[in-house]
């Protein structure tokens, strides 16, 4: 659990049957510390009660335009200036309209089109509505207009019904509020990220590789998308997805992804190395599957390129940060890296306790010395990554 206090949301929901879905995101939110004010449209209150929101969010929930019980003339108005975002899930088709066309002829329409702050919606509704021409089409304005749109997913439909149009689930929307109001550290950088193992080959079938997930690298991809930079994701094979708004660079061998990183390096601001890159390959791979015999099979292998090195080593390199993978003595491994390869930043963890792991335990060493992150999620160990990145490298363009 990620607690932002005091940040103040206000989350409107319309009339979907995943209005039941509201309720455990609310709760979420407040678990967290946050403030929500809830706001329903009438056809809301037919399918989860006001009193049932107004118990999970500890506010009054408001309902109508002309409710006397608002607490200024301009309430229709002013009722969104406090808040840091705006979250509407479920958002009807009918609800999508509106935004687009810039209709506001209910509470919740006033407050999204009357707003200062970022606004999220959730889509949710049968999969006709959802492939029709004319939601694309809002969905699309919506969209550039600067509307962030979560979802929807496929999966069973409450018409009984399979397909597009199911509404995220409550956690999956947290995540993407907590996401959301993370502070904007690297407005406008460009940061290239290289993550997962690389597979060296030793026949079509065969090859050398690591036991890395890749989780670190999305981690700080999404990190460093969340601090408002431009991500290129460089990313060794993985079964992970990559974090939305990220360019993706697919590639298998650490000769593909060097080829990549020199390609995107002159256009980067901050490079952060990242992948569990092999440190060997076969010289000659085969070209044909090697049989299986009894007699035993040598492998004659070389030392793949230093990628990191080779981009801090440029006449002017981008901020580069790397990682370092020790199985012992992680200080002194970690400390001889960094100043080895004229690092501003290393980041060091226990390789047997960090491969392949939802968590971990890192050590960020710089000029200022060691500086030990306790034992937490990835993402959350990237976010607080990111923000010592961000400190360091605009310490260095002051």
């Amino acid at each position: 659990m990620t607690a932002l206090p005091q940040h103040r949301i206000l989350l409107g929901i319309t009339g979907g049957v995943a209005a039941y879905k509201a309720a455990e995101l609310c709760r979420l939110l407040v678990r967290d510390g946050m403030d929500v004010r809830v706001v329903m449209t009438e056809a809301a209150c037919r399918l989860v009660t006001p009193v049932t929101m107004q118990a999970l969010s500890g506010q009054p929930v408001l309902t109508d335009l002309w409710d006397a019980s608002i607490p200024s003339a301009m309430g229709h108005i002013e009722l969104s200036r406090d808040r840091d975002l705006i979250m509407v899930a479920p958002a009807s088709a009918d609800f999508l309209g509106k935004l687009a066309g810039g209709l506001a002829d209910d509470l919740l329409s006033t407050l999204c089109l009357a707003r200062e702050c970022p606004l999220l919606v959730a889509p949710a509704m049968n999969r006709q509505m959802w492939e029709n021409a004319a939601t694309q089409r809002n969905v699309e304005r919506l969209q550039a207009d600067g509307v962030a749109i979560l979802g929807p997913s496929s999966g069973d439909q409450a018409c009984g019904e399979v397909g597009m149009g199911r509404m995220l689930e409550a956690a999956e929307l947290h995540a993407a509020i907590v996401a959301a109001l993370q502070p904007k550290l690297l407005p406008g950088v460009r940061v290239l990220v290289t993550a997962g193992p690389t597979f060296e080959a030793i026949d079509p079938v065969r090859g050398l590789t690591n036991r890395s997930s890749g989780r670190m690298g999305y981690a700080v991809a999404q990190a460093a998308l969340e601090a408002g930079a431009q991500v290129t994701l460089v990313s060794g094979p993985t079964a992970l997805t990559p974090p939305a708004g990220a360019r993706l660079v697919p590639v298998t061998s650490a000769q593909d992804m060097l080829q990549a990183v020199s390609a995107e390096a002159a256009a980067t601001d901050v490079f952060i190395a990242v992948a569990a890159v092999a440190d060997y390959r076969v010289k000659h791979a085969s070209a044909q599957k090697i049989k299986k015999n009894d007699r035993p099979l040598t492998l004659e292998l070389e030392p793949t390129a230093d990628i990191l090195a080779s981009v801090s080593t440029r006449p002017d390199p981008p901020f580069c940060v790397g990682f370092a993978a020790e199985s012992h003595d992680l200080d002194r491994f970690a400390q001889d890296k960094r100043k080895k390869k004229k690092l501003p930043l290393l980041v060091a963890n226990l390789a047997q306790e960090a491969i392949g792991a939802q968590e971990a335990e890192l050590i960020l060493f710089d000029d200022a010395g060691r500086h030990p992150l306790p034992r937490a999620p990835k993402l959350e160990q990237a976010r607080a990554l990111v923000k010592h990145i961000a400190v360091l490298y605009r310490g260095r363009k002051a």
